[in-house]
């Protein structure tokens, strides 16, 4: 049995490619998978720092209630801060996303991520969604996110993760 639902071709269909909404400057993405695991095992992959760095190549420290702060790593150097704005384990799990300004954002990027998690036959039903996004943010984010969530199925059978969006030869 795969560990994700076959994608059915809807941009934010389960399974399928992300989908973009923009509105003037700001942007959204969305992504539906199908992981055939417990809730409370996808509850603990997309919160646990450990876990997190093996799937998502993050460093994260964050403090577990509303309000919290939260900080992220990233393999490139940058490092995303922000609150968390939602904390109900294990059905969601919100937080800001904060990146300082750099030669592809010169403005920075403050934006929000929600991670809705929801029992279904078969497993868990994992809805992620990144809102008030800058448009060239949100569309470089709709091409690299779906191997990011390819990487957090793999992590959660066990099995080899393929490799992330940034370290693939263009």
């Amino acid at each position: 049995m795969s560990d994700a639902a076959p994608a059915d071709g809807t941009p934010g269909g389960v399974g399928g490619p992300g989908l973009l909404r923009a509105e003037g400057e700001k942007a959204s993405i969305t992504f539906r998978r199908l992981l055939h695991h417990p809730i409370e095992d996808v509850w603990e992959a997309i919160t646990d720092p450990d876990q997190i760095a093996e799937w998502f190549l993050a460093r994260t420290r964050r403090e577990d209630s509303r309000g919290g702060r939260i900080e992220m790593d990233l393999p490139n150097g940058i490092r995303a801060t922000g609150r968390v704005l939602d904390w109900d384990p294990p059905r969601c799990y919100e937080y800001e996303w904060n990146l300082p300004t750099g030669p592809n954002s010169p403005d920075g990027e403050t934006s929000v991520v929600r991670w809705e998690l929801s029992p279904a036959e078969g497993g868990t039903l994992l809805v992620v969604t990144h809102r008030k996004l800058s448009r060239p943010a949100a569309e470089i984010f709709v091409r690299g996110f779906p191997t990011l969530l390819d990487r957090l199925a793999a992590h959660l059978a066990g099995a080899p993760m393929p490799d992330p969006p940034w370290a693939r030869a263009t």
